[in-house]
Order: C-alpha cells, then sequence, then structure tokens
C-alpha cells in the first residue's frame, strides 16, 4: 500500500460544541463506517448485566471501538470506569426524558401525602429535555451499558487502519535466550541442561551445571530486584538440594540487571551469587 493509498483511508471528523443532534449524526456514522468514536461531555452511566452499576452525572469521555468495544474514562486514572469488551453493539440516539428523569420518581409532600391537585399541576409543568444515549450491548452473556449525555462538548471520529502488533523488548525470555545463546555470559564451563525444570517450590528458570559438574539454579529478572528475589531463589535451591543425592552442591545464581543493597546482603548470607546482565546486549 503506498502513502497517498493510506492517506486516502485516513479520515477524521471532529465537531466542537455540537447540538446533541448533529453529535448523534456524526456517531451514528462513525459507527456505520467503523471508525474510533470519541465523545467527551456530561452525562450519566448504567450497567446492567453480571451485576448493576450507576454513575451520577459528570464530565466523562467515551471511546467505541470498532471491535465492539465501549470505554468510559473520568479524568483521573489509567483505567476506565466501565467498560464492555469486544463483540458489542454499539448504537447511538436522541430522545426525550423529563428534566428529573435521573432524580428520585417519588416526590413527597410536607405532610408525606401528595394530593390530586399537586399531582395534576406537576403533570402540567413537567418539562422534557433532549438526551443523546449511547447503547452498548452484548448478547452473551447479557450486558448493556447506557451513557445519557445532556451535552456535549466534543465528537471525533477517526477511521484508519493498524496492522503492527505490539513488539515487546527486554523481557525475561529476553534474558533467557540470550544466556542460553552465550551460557559464558553467566561464567566460562557454564552448561545449561533445561529451561522451567519443576521443583516442589516451583520451575526453575534455567537448570544446568558448572564446569565443576555442580548443579546450578538460575533465576532470572529483567529490571532491578530486592529480597524477594533473593527469597525466591533461596526455596528453589532449598527444593532441589531435597531432591538430588545427599552429597550434591546446589549453587544458586540470581541474574538481573542490578539488586538492592538489602539483597545483596541476603545473598551473601544464604551464600546465593549475583550476576548483573540485561536482558538485551547494549
Amino acid at each position: 500500500m503506498t502513502h497517498s493509498q493510506q492517506d486516502q483511508e485516513l479520515h477524521a471528523v471532529t465537531l466542537e460544541q455540537p447540538t446533541l443532534a448533529a453529535a448523534c449524526d456524526a456517531i451514528a456514522d462513525g459507527i456505520d463506517r467503523e471508525a474510533l468514536v470519541t465523545v467527551f461531555g456530561r452525562c450519566t452511566v448504567e450497567y446492567d448485566g453480571r451485576a448493576s452499576s450507576t454513575l451520577d452525572a459528570g464530565d466523562r469521555h467515551v471511546m467505541l471501538k470498532p471491535d465492539g468495544a465501549a470505554l468510559v474514562h473520568t479524568d483521573e486514572g489509567q483505567q476506565p470506569v466501565n467498560w464492555q469488551p469486544p463483540g458489542c453493539e454499539h448504537e447511538v440516539f436522541c430522545e426525550q426524558r423529563d428534566a428529573d428523569a435521573d432524580r428520585s420518581d417519588t416526590a413527597e409532600t410536607a405532610g408525606g401525602i401528595t394530593t390530586e391537585t399537586e399531582t395534576e399541576t406537576e403533570t402540567e409543568t413537567t418539562e422534557t429535555t433532549e438526551i443523546l444515549t449511547l447503547e452498548s450491548v452484548r448478547s452473551t452473556p447479557d450486558e448493556r451499558l447506557l451513557v445519557r449525555f445532556r451535552n456535549v462538548l466534543q465528537v471525533s471520529a477517526f477511521s484508519g487502519t493498524d496492522e503492527t502488533e505490539l513488539a515487546l523488548s527486554g523481557t525475561e525470555e529476553d534474558l533467557r535466550q540470550r544466556l542460553l545463546d552465550e551460557p559464558d555470559l553467566l561464567e566460562p564451563g557454564f552448561t545449561p541442561l533445561a529451561t522451567e525444570r519443576d521443583t516442589a517450590a516451583g520451575a526453575i528458570d534455567i537448570y544446568g551445571e558448572d564446569d565443576a559438574g555442580r548443579t546450578v539454579v538460575v533465576e532470572l529478572k529483567r529490571r532491578r530486584v530486592g529480597p524477594d528475589a533473593v527469597s525466591q531463589l533461596r526455596r528453589y535451591v532449598d527444593a532441589l538440594a531435597r531432591d538430588l543425592h545427599a552429597d550434591a552442591t546446589v549453587r544458586g545464581i540470581l541474574v538481573a540487571p542490578s539488586v538492592t543493597d538489602r539483597a545483596k546482603r541476603l545473598l551473601t548470607e544464604h551464600g546465593l551469587e549475583f550476576i548483573s546482565l540485561e536482558p538485551t546486549a547494549a
């Protein structure tokens, strides 16, 4: 695909302080052409499904994704306050609702009794207001998210493509592979024999032998670690020592970019070792 073709597929529509009718049309158009739709404004949120929840009126950002996911964000935190997973159906519509629809439907007079005259007066003076409603529905299991806007500050709809996948680097798997490819990075003469070797305390990252034939337990960490990592390594060493013959010597080596001072002290106390190594070569 050429850059000009990609540019043609990219399409963005943004409305600032639109009327609810204009916002509704823009959202509906975005949903129809499978765009990423975002809406910011003052809204209430209702969810009904595996549980039930409500959010009173507040300023929130709502995102509708073409895969069916729906996210409701506030101005705090990284997680949405409510959401729907991919596979949901999105719908948008405007409706007229009682101005007090978000309040209790029960009105009480001073004496706890509402007279017929008062009821008639309330009926005559009831006001309605226009509401923009976003509905996200999932059929299996049955879940429904309703977001009702009294006003919308901005609507945007973005069409585009993203075929790439997230490429992680600097993981423990990178560190493991680096040692398997170059065992001498641990120490000269080290021979890896197995990975994820089971013990009563859990799986050992790398199990091997040193040049003297002694068993070596290698625990890998991709970042700076503290006492917990030392304790984990010690449990593996102790568990493996119980599995092997009585005369077996088991060394424990913690491999990480760095360790805390307290971790260094614990390593020395327990007769364990530390090798400083990054997951990927500099």
